[in-house]
C-alpha cells in the first residue's frame, strides 16, 4: 500500500483539541473519488480534504472536500485547515500574504497574516452569497424544531455560499447557548429546502469578549452540531450585511462557537467595502503521519 502524507488540524484555535478538526490528505493524486469518500467516512470528522494539483493557472492548489456522506463544493474550516497544513509542510509558498485555493465553488482567495510565536491568521474571502427568505409558513415549524423564538425583525434566510445554510437570528447569545434542537426534524426540514443545515446566532452584551455566539447544526449530512463552522459564520456575516446590522456588530467582529460541545472556537469576521467578507482564524496541527490507499 502506498503511504500518503496526512495531517489532522484543529481550526479556529491556537490550542490543540479546542477548535474544529479537519483531516487533510496532502497528496491525493492516486485516490479515486470513491476512495476519498471512504476515507472521509472512516475519519468520521465533519470534513476531510484531499489536495490535488491545480487545474487553474491562478490557483496554488486544488482541494476536494468530503463529509462522511458526501462531497461539498466549499467549506470554511476545511479551507483554512488545509492552507495551514500545506504552509506548515512547505508544499505551498505564500506570495504577498496570499494564497488561492481551487475547489468546487471556484477560486477562493486566502489572506495569510504572520503572528510572532504563533500560527498565522488565515482568512478566506467568502464566495459571493445569494440570499433567499425562508417562507413565512415554515417559520413556526423552525421555531418548534429549535425550541426557541426567532427574531422576526430579521427573518431567517437561506444563504448560498457553495453550501446552503438556513440562517436564524435569536434574541441573544444566551438564547443560542440554551438551544436543544430536534435533530431528526431538522434534517427533514433542511432536506425540503435543500440546505445543509441551520446556523443560529445571537448578540452578546457590550462588555463581552465576542460580538456574537454561533451554533451550526447539520444533521441532514450526519453532523448534528459542527463545533466551529467557517462557511456558516460567513453566511451569518452575509445575513448581517443584508439586514443592515454592520453598524451593530462592527466592520470587524469576533464570533465564538463550540462551548456547548467542549470547544473554544474564535473567528474573526471582516467586511471590506460593499462586496467582500473575510472569515479567519488560527489553526494548530494535532496529528501528523501517513495513511495508506
Amino acid at each position: 500500500m502506498t503511504p500518503v502524507p496526512f495531517k489532522q488540524v484543529d481550526v479556529f484555535t491556537n490550542t490543540p483539541y479546542r477548535g474544529n478538526p479537519v483531516a487533510v490528505v496532502l497528496d491525493a493524486q492516486g485516490l479515486s473519488s470513491d476512495q476519498m469518500q471512504r476515507i472521509a467516512n472512516w475519519t468520521n470528522l465533519s470534513e476531510t480534504t484531499f489536495v490535488l494539483p491545480p487545474t487553474h493557472a491562478d490557483a496554488d492548489y486544488q482541494v476536494r472536500i468530503f463529509t462522511p456522506q458526501s462531497e461539498l463544493p466549499f467549506a470554511g474550516h476545511p479551507t483554512l485547515g488545509t492552507a495551514h497544513a500545506l504552509i506548515e509542510a512547505g508544499v505551498v509558498a505564500v506570495k504577498q500574504g496570499k494564497l488561492v485555493q481551487e475547489c468546487g465553488a471556484g477560486l477562493i482567495e486566502l489572506s495569510v497574516t504572520a503572528r510572532t510565536g504563533e500560527s498565522p491568521l488565515i482568512a478566506f474571502k467568502l464566495p459571493v452569497p445569494t440570499l433567499t427568505p425562508v417562507k413565512e409558513d415554515r417559520l413556526q415549524e423552525l421555531e418548534s424544531i429549535l425550541g426557541a423564538s426567532i427574531l422576526r425583525e430579521h427573518s431567517p434566510k437561506l444563504v448560498n455560499v457553495g453550501p446552503v445554510w438556513t440562517i436564524v437570528q435569536l434574541q441573544s447569545a444566551d438564547a443560542v447557548l440554551g438551544l436543544r434542537p430536534d435533530y431528526a426534524r431538522m434534517a427533514d426540514f433542511n432536506r425540503q429546502d435543500e440546505s445543509i443545515g441551520v446556523v443560529v446566532f445571537g448578540a452578546y452584551g457590550e462588555d463581552a469578549n465576542a460580538a456574537i455566539e454561533v451554533r451550526a447544526f447539520a444533521p441532514s449530512v450526519g453532523v448534528n452540531e459542527d463545533p466551529v463552522c467557517g462557511s456558516g459564520n460567513g453566511s451569518v456575516a452575509a445575513f448581517i450585511r443584508d439586514a443592515g446590522q454592520i453598524g451593530q456588530f462592527g466592520a470587524t467582529y469576533v464570533a465564538t462557537q463550540g462551548s456547548i460541545v467542549g470547544r473554544d472556537g474564535k473567528l474573526v469576521v471582516s467586511f471590506e467595502g460593499a462586496d467582500t467578507i473575510r472569515v479567519g482564524g488560527q489553526s494548530v496541527t494535532c496529528i501528523e503521519g501517513v495513511i495508506t490507499q
